[in-house]
């Protein structure tokens, strides 16, 4: 950050008074601008034991593996914005349902929530932030190929509960500065 977004002056990066972390501070205004961060929500869609998956056609990770997931808007809750991801990225309208994971991806500054899901009826194409989009048996899982270290964790998790019969809530924690995540 370079400017400040109230006035247009220079911003200087220092721990403003009564706060513990360096922030971003007006030198004109004084205003503190707070960096936190951003959430990025999804969904695991299942119809018929079959997941689906799409293959990325944006950076990062373009060409790899995901299940439908971005950023968080303004005014939307998260399950509205998993089932919002599911529509633009799959043209999939899915019934969003219980918590699955939160992924804390640190060297990012986000935080990743993903909810199971059901895909009520196989219709589905390929929206625009995606190559293909398909529903894939969890054998068939191109594990190899999937995009992010959060939906890979997410699926596992996703898979061993089904397997298990339960629903838990799995959290972790990512951070590529710390080479291994931290699961919690």
């Amino acid at each position: 950050m370079k400017f400040c977004d109230q006035c247009g002056a220079p911003v200087r990066l220092r721990v403003p008074e009564g706060d513990t972390l360096p922030r971003y501070v007006c030198e004109a205004c004084g205003t503190i601008h707070y960096r936190n961060p951003r959430l990025v929500v999804g969904c695991v869609p299942e119809h018929e034991g079959r997941i689906l998956l799409c293959r990325r056609a944006i950076e990062p990770r373009r060409g790899y593996w995901t299940v439908p997931a971005g950023f968080l808007e303004n005014g939307e809750t998260l399950q509205q914005g998993a089932a919002r991801e599911s529509l633009e990225e799959a043209q999939a309208q899915v019934t969003v349902g219980s918590l699955l994971s939160v992924v804390h991806v640190l060297h990012a500054e986000q935080v990743h929530v993903f909810f199971r899901a059901s895909l009520p009826a196989a219709r589905f194409g390929v929206g625009a932030e995606s190559l293909e989009v398909e529903l894939v048996e969890p054998a068939q899982i191109p594990w190899a190929d999937i995009a992010f270290p959060s939906t890979d964790f997410t699926l596992r998790r996703y898979l061993e509960d089904r397997a298990g019969g339960r629903e838990l809530h799995h959290f972790t924690t990512i951070d590529r500065r710390l080479r291994a995540p931290a699961e919690g």
